[in-house]
């Protein structure tokens, strides 16, 4: 069995300055760690906010780095530098609306401001792409929710096979 390649891509202006640490990007390490149980490999970047630097970083971690998923984190939001959707759009061939349906919606039972997340989720090559908040917090919430059916996505785009721990989350595969 391949070891599945994850890219964890922080968006954030401050964070890639040196202004504070990045808290998002370690928060997916670590949900991750606690949900799989096959073998997997971490790919971390940090680029500031911006449609470029996000398309780039994603481009770099399927086409390049050979990353089976990537899972962004911060960006999502509707300041004028939240530009982490239209890059995700600009890397992705097609685009994958469920995970943004769901991530908003589970986010909407914890907070009435997830209304103002953009997250959005696609497909490049054999990797899928899908957008996290930037809240450690919320990116549990966030996992938890898309978790199920990630595997199985993976599984359909010819993705590396990515097993989850079913004490901590269910994944779906039909039978």
């Amino acid at each position: 069995m391949r070891v599945a390649r994850i890219g964890i891509l922080t968006v954030s202006d401050r964070a890639a300055a040196g202004l504070y640490a990045d808290e998002g990007g370690p928060a997916i390490r670590d949900e991750l760690g606690r949900m799989l149980t096959s073998p997997w490999e971490p790919v971390t970047r940090l680029v500031p906010d911006g449609l470029d630097s996000v398309r780039d970083a994603i481009v770099g971690l399927v086409d390049r780095e050979g990353c089976d998923l990537v899972l962004t984190t911060g960006g999502t939001g509707p300041a004028p530098r939240d530009l982490t959707p239209e890059g995700t759009q600009a890397a992705c061939e097609r685009m994958m609306p469920g995970f943004g349906e769901l991530l908003r919606a589970r986010s909407l039972e914890q907070v009435p401001t997830a209304i103002l997340s953009r997250q959005v989720a696609g497909i490049r090559g054999r990797a899928l792409v899908v957008n996290l908040p930037g809240r450690p917090s919320s990116i549990r919430v966030s996992l938890l929710a898309i978790m199920p059916a990630v595997p199985y996505c993976l599984d359909l785009i010819g993705a590396a096979r990515i097993e989850t721990d079913p004490a901590v989350v269910r994944a779906f595969r039909p039978a």
